[in-house]
């Protein structure tokens, strides 16, 4: 069943979605200034190593913001310039809201959402999943940079967060970018480790070196793969020099 929410419950389902995550948490939002409360909950999961994927529009974040984010090793953060949804997800429950990542909106504005659950709308819980994903997948990752600008000689600040652009590969190059072979989030290109956090956790429950999984871990491509084989047979040829790895 779908929970209708006011502003009071989205900012406290909010919070559960963050403090109960147990393996991934994904917060998408087009403008971001966190509150206290949130910045100290998600210091908790970057303390515990959760997969955090923070998608957001705005390109000038407030120094305080560029501070808090640089000391999160655990807050991957990607920059999409359309985005205007606002999604909230663990491994559990999805919200879909009109509140921002915003603390003015969370204390000033009347704001509504609903809450959806895996347990009790699994199919429609997927496709919210699978849409935030292609969100993640299709924004670009930043890395966030501190500079300051002067403003009519007063000498304000703003934070710059610069796009970070995936070099064009070739047979010489050495991809830095990589795919999770189970979710195709983007990761670190590393064949003896091509899963993300969260679905490492999962597949860290059997250990099954061998357990097909959906996609190539360097290209991204729809590929039968495996922790054993984690890559495509043309990925193979192109960087065998590169990496050592078996092919699928």
């Amino acid at each position: 069943m779908v929970k209708f929410l006011t502003t009071t419950g989205v900012s406290h389902q909010l919070e559960e979605i963050i403090k109960n995550a147990d393996d991934r948490i994904v917060l998408i939002s087009p403008y971001l200034r966190v509150n206290r409360r949130i910045k100290d909950l998600l210091g908790d999961q970057d303390r515990m190593k959760r997969d955090i994927r923070l998608v957001y529009r705005n390109r000038e974040l407030q120094p305080e913001e560029s501070d808090w984010l640089e000391s999160m090793p655990s807050i991957r953060t990607s920059y999409c310039e359309s985005l205007h949804a606002k999604c909230y997800l663990n491994e559990r429950e999805a919200l879909i809201t009109s509140m921002n990542l915003y603390e003015f909106s969370q204390v000033n504005n009347d704001e509504m959402g609903i809450l959806v659950s895996s347990d009790e709308d699994p199919d429609l819980y997927r496709e919210i999943f699978a849409e935030a994903m292609r969100i993640v997948r299709t924004s670009e990752e930043v890395r966030v940079t501190v500079s300051k600008v002067s403003a009519s000689g007063e000498g304000a600040e703003a934070v710059e967060v610069p796009p970070l652009h995936a070099s064009r590969r070739s047979n010489s190059d050495v991809p830095t970018k990589g795919f999770c072979i189970r979710c195709k989030i983007t990761v670190p290109a590393n064949p003896s480790r091509p899963y993300c956090n969260g679905c490492y956790t999962s597949w860290n429950r059997f250990k099954n070196k061998a357990y097909e999984e959906k996609y190539c871990h360097i290209c991204g491509t729809e590929h039968t793969s495996s922790l054993m084989k984690p890559v495509c047979r043309t990925c193979y040829r192109m960087y065998k020099d590169v990496f050592e790895f078996a092919v699928g």
